[in-house]
């Protein structure tokens, strides 16, 4: 099936598993989330607002006397801690309800939110498995030397209760991603950068927190079976369901941001012109 755009509307009260397979759901995602049928992915993955709180000031390399661009973004604001909570709590609540009862979820953050997520998901009944941790082999640069250079993220991985037995885990796959013969929970990638960075119409980042492909490989990859449902309810460019389809899963985007959405679209399209290009010159 070819990706397509659904634009949530306010009509539209409930949707099948039919109406948003391999969509880009345009919309927000906790009005998407509580249209969605119970029970219906396999596996889910959050790239939440970090809600970074960073300065408002400008700063610039001192050598290259170019400006260090941070998150300044709308969706990353929140008017408190309490009011950041009560958002990534409604959005577990809806997503722990779609997922079926052997799916995993994955969330990514950093020191700024990752700590509050873990306890929240662990509120809600959720049962970690593991946390990666992704250690950016070229982390921005720590201009100011006040602190250590933040060169890592987590990824918290977890079950729906801590009943739950038959989850995915492709265990020789993970030991790929590691070295030597364990699946370690350590993963050396870069951040996303040169062409694969997605740029808006005047040459800047299109979205400043794009996360690589090749993270989204090994989350997908390790977690789910060719045929699965992958949902992204805070989808960004899309590499999540790219990387979905590349491989041969079903996913589900949901993403607010409209200029977001027309580059998961377009991303999509090129996606699937390549594999079937591929599959021509193997026939």
């Amino acid at each position: 099936m070819l990706a397509r755009l659904v634009t949530d509307r306010q009509e539209s009260t409930r949707y099948s598993v039919e109406d948003v397979l391999d969509a880009v759901i345009w919309g927000e995602a906790l009005q998407v989330l509580r249209k969605l049928p119970d029970e219906i992915v396999d596996m889910v993955f959050i790239d939440p607002p970090y809600f970074l709180q960073l300065p408002k000031k400008r700063l610039l390399r001192w050598k290259a006397k170019t400006l260090v661009e941070g998150v300044d973004d709308d969706w990353d604001k929140f008017e408190s801690f309490e009011d950041y909570d009560r958002f990534i709590t409604a959005i577990l609540r809806e997503v722990r309800r779609v997922m079926k009862a052997t799916a995993t979820i994955w969330v990514i953050g950093t020191y700024h939110n990752i700590h509050r997520v873990g306890k929240i998901m662990q509120d809600l009944g959720f049962w970690i498995l593991n946390d990666v941790i992704w250690v950016k082999t070229n982390p921005m640069p720590n201009w100011l030397n006040v602190r250590f250079t933040n060169a890592v993220e987590t990824l918290i991985w977890a079950v729906k209760d801590k009943g739950v037995k038959r989850y995915t885990f492709n265990a020789e796959v993970a030991r790929r991603f590691s070295r030597g013969k364990l699946a370690l929970s350590v993963w050396e990638l870069p951040i996303c950068a040169g062409k694969e960075r997605l740029k808006d119409d005047n040459g800047e980042k299109l979205h400043p927190t794009q996360k690589p492909r090749a993270l989204l490989e090994r989350v997908i990859l390790v977690s789910t079976k060719e045929g699965d449902l992958v949902l992204d309810p805070m989808a960004g460019t899309g590499t999540t369901g790219v990387v979905a389809k590349s491989l041969n899963r079903h996913f589900v985007m949901i993403e607010r941001q409209k200029e977001y959405v027309e580059a998961s679209l377009e991303r999509l399209k090129k996606e699937t012109s390549q594999v079937a290009l591929q599959l021509g010159e193997q026939e």
